[in-house]
This record gives C-alpha cells, sequence and structure tokens, in this order.
C-alpha cells in the first residue's frame, strides 16, 4: 500500500491533529514517515543568496521536527526528517 508517508508540518499546535491521523494509518501501512516542515523567515529564504549561517528559527524547526521523529521511533514508527527553505518574494509567481 503505502511505503511513505509525506507530513508537512507547520511547527503550531494544529500539528497534532495531523499527527493522530498519521499514526494509526502508518501502523496499518508499515509505511516510513517524512516529516517535512518549510521555514518561512528572512534567513531561510535568501540563505543561499547571501551564504547565511541557520537562523535561530531554523535550527527551531529543525529541533522541531526531530523532536516529533523520535517521538514516533519510540513507537515503533521509523522516519526521516526535512527542513526545506521558503523562496525569497521576488522569485514567487
Amino acid at each position: 500500500m503505502y511505503s511513505t508517508i509525506l507530513v508537512a508540518l507547520e511547527n503550531s499546535k494544529t500539528d497534532e491533529a495531523i499527527l493522530a491521523h498519521i499514526e494509526p494509518l502508518a501502523k496499518l501501512t508499515g509505511a516510513r514517515l517524512l516529516f517535512v516542515h518549510v521555514a518561512d523567515g528572512w534567513v531561510a529564504r535568501t540563505r543561499e543568496q547571501f551564504n547565511l549561517a541557520e537562523s535561530a528559527e531554523m535550527k527551531e524547526d529543525r529541533a522541531y521536527l526531530e523532536s516529533v521523529r523520535a517521538r514516533f521511533a519510540e513507537r515503533g514508527l521509523e522516519g526521516d526528517t526535512v527542513l526545506l527553505a521558503g523562496e525569497p518574494a521576488d522569485e514567487i509567481v
């Protein structure tokens, strides 16, 4: 059925509603989880352009993703995390 389930998170309380549905689905299918968040702060959007270090927001987002992954791993559900960066405003169409 499913081999991987992509779980888009926004690092807010509303994530819990999504996560509550993901756990039984992942257990039923044996799917691996991929937790994704898009950082959208100024540094995240311009990091590559200006060769910037990760911002505190990005570090917090990365830690959040890791905490969610670890929580699911404790329940026997394996997964990975990906922190993406938003596009610079002038590139959004």
